[in-house]
């Protein structure tokens, strides 16, 4: 064991935890398009003057093109952010989704609601984003890495429990173009809002648990080795095995979460809502529980054990959602299953990240492992709803999401477990031990 210095704990590193969460509860309506996409349909079936005249096939584009928009988006909005800082960055995330949702308010049209949701709201979750979670992670030691990340991308995942119901009121009494326009507005003010509490530590902080003596310095200097430019990540086999990894876990859990209120619509009628409010629950406690539970027993078998899970969950819900007698509690347990274990990605990968590349290039780093969650989300969604509209079930899309899943669970054998360092208290000292 290593001594080291003690140093009192600042407060500013919750401030800006909980900043942004509070940024990634406002941008998680993307996980609500189910519901969106639900009252389109009901337009195109109804018809009618300013009625909505798209290609049943073509009804999750807009959501899947702004999941691959907002993968790759985080790219140039972690460059920005390793840059400029996090609170620019946010409060331009802010500015696009704020600027898509108002735009697509006054239109039906397929093509602007591609451009509005999928490409200028696409980027601005992306910025926003980007932008929440690297600030929190620097305030705090390495042995608390998955419990930030899964604390801060806990909003994203949660943000549908208070939009879902919401949303069905205001579609409601407002309807479709008038939520927009209301979402648009409220979104606005309060990404760029909450942007003014993202920031990043002075120079020279260490956080509590890191040592600046001699010794410590020595330590510190070992896992600087780990810091990677965009590129030197690039040329390593792990990159490529964590990337494919994620496109499954993603993909597989965002095939479902596009379509989730359309699964439940036969069972629960007008409350199927009800079950995209309570996927959001498991999504969210996936990512914090998962993010505490990888810091305890390490990030690779965390996900081996949620990939595997989440497999068994695809199977099993072949015949509950394929039957016109299923128990609307089943429906509803299985929907909060698959989100917590798809929410247990959006935690285990950002620390992945950090502990294999470190965080001097983080933002640009993980917004390169990020496209994977893009491109499989669209993907996926763009497979499922093909199957969808040609097999008119979900059987074929639960299979393909099946094989994936085991491929991935496969492929964690070959990914290197890291050691982490955690204080140890004794008496008045306190030192670091791997474990």
């Amino acid at each position: 064991m290593v001594k080291i210095m003690s140093h009192s704990v600042t407060h500013k590193g919750w401030v800006v935890t909980f900043g942004g969460t509070g940024i990634n509860l406002a941008l998680g309506i993307l996980y609500t398009w189910s519901i969106f996409k639900a009252a389109i349909k009901k337009s195109i079936e109804t018809g009618g003057q300013g009625a909505f005249n798209w290609d049943l096939a073509s009804l999750n584009d807009p959501y899947a093109i702004c999941c691959i928009v907002f993968a790759f988006a985080m790219i140039l909005a972690g460059k920005c952010q390793d840059r400029f800082g996090p609170r620019i960055t946010a409060f331009i995330g802010g500015l696009l989704v704020g600027i898509g949702f108002i735009w697509i308010s006054q239109t039906t049209d397929y093509v602007s609601w591609v451009l509005g949701f999928g490409l200028l709201a696409g980027i601005g979750i992306g910025f926003g984003y980007a932008a929440a979670t690297p600030p929190a992670l620097k305030w705090f030691p390495p042995f608390k890495t998955g419990l930030i990340a899964g604390l801060v991308v806990s909003g994203f995942g949660l943000a549908s429990v208070y939009i879902a119901p919401l949303s069905k009121y205001i579609l409601g009494v407002w309807g479709l173009q008038n939520a927009m326009l209301f979402f648009g507005i409220a979104f606005l003010i309060v990404v760029c809002g909450l942007s003014m509490l993202l920031e990043n530590p002075p120079a020279g902080y260490v956080p509590e648990g890191c040592g600046t003596d001699d010794v410590g310095q020595a330590a510190n200097s070992v896992s600087k080795q780990n810091e990677a430019t965009p590129s030197a990540m690039m040329k390593t086999p792990a990159f490529y095995a964590i990337w494919f990894i994620y496109f499954i876990g993603a993909g597989a859990g965002l095939m479902v979460i596009g379509n989730v209120a359309g699964m439940a619509k036969q069972s629960m009628g007008e409350m199927a809502f009800l079950v995209v409010a309570i996927l959001a629950i498991g999504n969210a406690s996936g990512r914090i529980i998962a993010g505490f539970l990888s810091d305890k027993i390490g990030r690779r078998l965390t996900l081996f054990i949620m990939l595997t899970f989440q497999a068994a969950l695809m199977l099993i819900a072949i015949p509950v959602v394929g039957s016109d007698r299923s128990s609307a509690i089943i429906l509803v347990l299985l929907a909060t299953f698959i989100g917590f274990n798809y929410g247990t990605n959006l935690s285990l990968f950002p620390s992945l990240t950090k502990d294999n590349w470190g965080l001097k290039n983080f933002g640009t780093n993980y917004g390169i492992v990020f496209t994977a969650w893009g491109v499989g989300g669209f993907v996926m969604g763009r497979l499922s709803q093909m199957l969808i509209a040609s097999t008119d079930g979900y059987t074929s899309s639960f299979l393909i999401a099946t094989g994936l899943l085991i491929v991935g669970a496969a492929l964690t054998f070959i990914l290197e477990g890291k050691r982490v360092k955690k204080p140890v208290i004794q008496g008045d000292d306190i030192f670091v031990e791997e474990v």
